[in-house]
């Protein structure tokens, strides 16, 4: 099991683009190994940034992240997790990554996790 924080998508992108509040970006910075989802990964990567700065550091800040895999375990917990409460997918794969590997998952979108068992929220807006 690791220790540390799981950083969401809607967490990443407002990081590059400079829409989160200071403590939250300087909360960010503080972590050594920033850890996502491959699935923050698909998220972030796959959608065209008309800015090219912003492009960059996104860019950036994936290839310097460490990127969980989807493993049989996290597949197993995402499937409890979708049987248990409506979520989307995406959010469900985050969410049992998250879980199995013991992260606190750092998000603004709380609402969407709150009521999944033993999953650690952060919102990074209320700090």
């Amino acid at each position: 099991m690791e220790e540390g924080y799981l950083i969401d998508s809607n967490c990443v992108i407002d990081f590059c683009n400079g829409k989160l509040p200071k403590t939250a970006r300087d909360f960010l910075f503080d972590i050594e190994q920033p850890l996502i989802s491959v699935i923050t990964q698909i998220e972030v990567m796959g959608f065209l940034v008309p800015d090219k700065k912003e492009e960059q550091l996104l860019n950036d800040f994936v290839s310097f992240a460490r990127i969980l895999p989807l493993s049989i375990p996290v597949s197993l917990k995402t499937i409890d997790i979708r049987k248990k409460k409506r979520i989307k997918l995406p959010d469900a794969i985050i969410a049992a990554t998250a879980i199995h590997h013991g992260l606190i998952l750092v998000t603004r979108n709380v609402e969407d996790f709150k009521g999944i068992v033993k999953i650690q929220l952060l919102d990074p807006w209320e700090m």
